[in-house]
């Protein structure tokens, strides 16, 4: 706690977490997709959560480009505004594991220590990291977004896997490897993950 915090308290509840969870039925946590632009992340997060929605267990999907939009619109992309950018994503995230929710964050997070740091705000089993592995040539013929094409014209520069590195995680609960698998597959291997260490039913 810094000198500027220290009239702060942290103000207890009435209602805990656990009573949340038992109000929506589930257990909440956060399924972090982090990869390259254009590996698919938000796809495989978005195919995951609507089939969440068919179980009926609560969700919300945080994805990186559209929390630009709106609490991080501020931020550039500096070293230090992409370090707060997953800073305030992973804030967010536990906000509403404490609420009883499921958590979808889809962000390129390319730092180890900054992925990492955000595990570390959670309780046990409450972080899934799943590298959503796809070569940076595959992602750039995709490029859904024209975001390859801008940089190969210079239009963009510190870019994620080309100017700027990437750091593959050291130890993912899970791997898709969007190369090979399909949008369905890829969603079927995290489900199985989740129904197998007892996360869903």
């Amino acid at each position: 706690m810094n000198q500027k915090d220290k009239n702060i308290t942290w103000q207890n509840m009435n209602v805990s977490k656990e009573m949340k969870q038992k109000l929506h039925g589930h257990k909440s946590f956060v399924l972090w997709f982090t990869g390259l632009s254009g590996s698919g992340k938000s796809t495989v997060a978005s195919e995951i959560e609507r089939i969440f929605y068919k179980k009926g267990l609560s969700t919300i999907l945080l994805d990186g480009d559209n929390v630009r939009h709106g609490l991080n619109q501020d931020l550039l992309f500096s070293e230090e505004d992409r370090r707060e950018n997953i800073r305030r994503i992973g804030e967010v995230a536990k906000l509403f594991v404490d609420s009883g929710v499921i958590v979808l964050v889809a962000a390129i997070s390319p730092i180890e220590a900054d992925r990492q740091a955000v595990r570390s705000k959670l309780g046990n089993d409450e972080f899934v990291e799943i590298y959503v592995d796809c070569s940076l040539s595959a992602c750039e013929h995709r490029d859904p977004k024209g975001l390859y094409k801008k940089v190969r014209e210079g239009l963009i520069p510190n870019f994620t896997g080309i100017s700027n590195p990437y750091e593959v995680p050291v130890n993912p609960e899970i791997i898709i490897q969007t190369e090979s698998m399909g949008i369905s597959d890829s969603a079927l291997k995290v489900i199985e993950y989740l129904i197998n260490r007892n996360y869903i039913t």
